[in-house]
């Protein structure tokens, strides 16, 4: 990974009045674009083979320019392209999926939040350390699938927005749902619930509000996930008769449904995001900036976490012009819009080198 001191060096020579917000044409960067121009930054889209005409429909949040890359490879080999233009890169899961990690440490242009959280966060069994080393309950895991007596839910490693994900019952259904050509899987309990999608920020430069650490924690929003075809395949019958013609449930996210909780849990809510932060200062130095605790509250309210995304979530985007949680805080905050105050401020501050790495 690029040393925190080459990061440091690299933004003393950025002009603080010149710099320029920057993401990948994909995935939240409609709102990371609108709230960076909200916050007086210049804005850069950076493409692969992202098609890019959509935002001429979108004009408050068309970045002031894009240009492409021929492969991911090529963000690290034209970092320093990026660095004259003062880029301070915002990542969300599009982003690091697609760069994957070992190259998304290496690139040396400034990146909002601590890319020491990757290595915690690529692999669900690290992650499971870390959240439960925290206090978290998590959905038991299966360790073997030839133990598979109830439901279950098999995840692959990495954000894959749900595709391949899915549900078994038992050993035969493990197999016929398995796609060997992936890496690595989890196999935890399928738990009954209702899932929520809890959009945090955590600010290591503001000690205000509701305060962890040196800084504070916000809770800016919340959502629940449209997915395909899981969702309507039940309108057609049993799931097992279904399986006879070719139609396998899937969990592939499509969209984004906002909701709020009722208001007695949210001091469990808080709670556990400071749990989350607590341990991650212990164990990497800290988390900055958004993340989503994605959960299942039970019928006895109780929430089991069965992930983590360590940077902004696709859940956000219904929430542009703010929810009924940020309109609490500052009227109208999204949080592509709160990433980029607090990289404002942080310049005010003079402690830039503190939110990036």
């Amino acid at each position: 990974m690029v040393p925190k001191n080459k990061i440091l060096d690299i933004i003393k020579d950025y002009d603080p009045k010149d710099i320029t917000i920057a993401t990948l044409c994909s995935h939240t960067s409609l709102q990371i674009f609108n709230g960076a121009k909200k916050e007086g930054f210049k804005t850069l889209g950076l493409a692969v083979n992202q098609k890019t005409k959509f935002y001429d429909a979108f004009p408050l949040a068309k970045p002031d320019e894009i240009i492409r890359f021929d492969s991911y490879d090529d963000f690290v080999t034209r970092a320093e392209e990026l660095r004259d233009r003062n880029v301070i890169i915002v990542p969300h899961g599009s982003f690091v999926e697609y760069m994957g990690t070992e190259r998304f440490e290496a690139m040396e242009v400034p990146t909002f939040g601590n890319r020491a959280v990757l290595k915690w966060e690529e692999d669900r069994e690290t992650q499971r350390t870390w959240l439960e080393s925290a206090g978290i309950q998590m959905p038991r895991r299966i360790a073997d699938a030839k133990d598979i007596t109830e439901p279950v839910l098999v995840k692959y490693n990495g954000a894959k927005g749900g595709r391949g994900f899915f549900i078994a019952k038992d050993y035969l259904e493990f197999k016929m749902g398995i796609d060997l050509s992936q890496e690595s899987y989890t196999i935890q309990e399928y738990v009954l619930g209702t899932r929520y999608y809890l959009h945090y920020f955590y600010s290591p430069i503001h000690p205000r509000g509701y305060r962890v650490g040196t800084g504070s924690i916000e809770l800016l929003s919340m959502d629940r996930r449209d997915e395909s075809n899981i969702d309507e395949l039940y309108k057609l019958g049993a799931t097992e008769e279904l399986k006879k013609h070719g139609m396998f449930p899937s969990l592939v996210v499509t969209g984004n449904i906002p909701v709020v909780i009722r208001e007695s849990l949210l001091s469990k809510v808080f709670e556990m995001g400071e749990s989350v932060i607590e341990r991650s200062i212990e164990l990497f130095g800290g988390l900055i900036g958004p993340f989503c605790l994605e959960s299942i509250v039970t019928d006895k309210l109780d929430f089991k976490v069965f992930e983590i995304s360590c940077r902004i979530v696709a859940g956000t985007n219904p929430f542009i012009t703010g929810s009924p949680y940020s309109d609490l805080i500052e009227p109208g905050m999204s949080t592509g819009q709160r990433i980029a105050r607090e990289i404002k401020d942080a310049v005010a501050m003079g402690r830039l080198g503190e939110v990036v790495s």
